[in-house]
């Protein structure tokens, strides 16, 4: 069955004092779009991610949010920028003498809390270790998603079916009711032809070809048939596995096509009828399938 684009899965792996968690939201897109919010240290691994969720997905905008932690890392170190330190003074210096009135409470503590004088760098990381807690918290909230968007595309395909059922119905109308017609022309025109000729014999062979020319006309008997071939053919693909979103768009414009043509051919209150509601269904349809993988 078709999956939604829409869903959401979290993902966390601990492993010797490091946590790793992966969010995943994603939205309906025309392409598979990712973007990944995460902290400069992971860098190196969003090739990785990126490579992992085009394996799985096919289309949706994701939002990759992933945040880490290591409790256990030794050998933190904390330098010093001491030219911009001197740089920071010299700036205060400058200050004071120009304006002599304020006071003078520059610290040793006060300078170490300006931006960036002080820095704590982590000790080396264990690439091995953070790629495999990488890969379990992103695999499970793959899962997580992936459950999610599978449950709302089964919801989605069910009432576009449900939809498509309604547009054969209707169709099925206009189907009985097209050769009703031409019968009901036949019969008015020869009501006017005797109307504006009273007494006149009606030549039957002129009205016969008038007759045949309106029903050529207004023949809706291909448009049917090829609706209901993309009626057929839009259920089977709904019911497939996969990314079938844009085939499905492509079959909702088609039949949308066939509709406009069967509706401008009408000349029928009950053909049009049917043809609005069709119209109406077809609409509603192709706003489900916006969210279709």
């Amino acid at each position: 069955m078709a999956n939604s684009m829409t869903g959401f899965g979290r993902g966390i792996a601990m492993d010797e004092g490091r946590e790793l968690q992966v969010e995943l939201k994603a939205v309906n897109h025309r392409y598979l779009d990712i973007s990944l919010r995460m902290s400069k240290a992971l860098g190196a691994f969003e090739d990785r991610i990126r490579k992992t969720l085009s394996q799985k997905l096919a289309r949706g905008h994701v939002d990759v949010y992933v945040s880490y932690r290591n409790f256990g890392l030794t050998g933190r170190e904390v330098r010093a920028d001491l030219q911009l330190a001197a740089a920071y003074m010299e700036a205060l210096a400058q200050i004071k003498e120009r304006f002599p009135a304020l006071h003078d409470d520059v610290t040793l503590l006060g300078v170490s809390r300006l931006p960036d004088v002080l820095a704590v760098t982590d000790g080396p990381e264990d690439e091995e270790a953070v790629a495999a807690l990488l890969d379990a918290a992103l695999g499970q909230a793959l899962e997580s998603m992936t459950a999610m968007r599978a449950a709302e595309g089964e919801n989605l395909v069910a009432d576009v079916l449900v939809r498509i059922g309604l547009i054969a119905e209707r169709l099925r109308v206009v189907e009985e009711q097209a050769p009703a017609v031409v019968t009901d022309y036949r019969d008015r025109l020869a009501e006017r032809i005797a109307a504006l000729n009273p007494g006149t014999q009606l030549d039957e062979a002129r009205l016969a070809t008038e007759v045949a020319l309106f029903a050529d006309r207004c023949s809706v008997t291909e448009e049917i048939v090829r609706l209901k071939s993309h009626l057929a053919q839009f259920e089977k693909t709904a019911r497939a596995e996969g990314a079938v979103g844009r085939k499905l768009d492509f079959m909702v414009q088609e039949m949308n096509r066939e509709t406009n043509t069967i509706g401008s051919k009408a000349n029928d209150l009950t053909i049009t009828n049917a043809v609005l509601e069709i119209k109406g269904e077809i609409e509603k349809i192709r706003e489900q399938i916006q969210n279709i993988e």
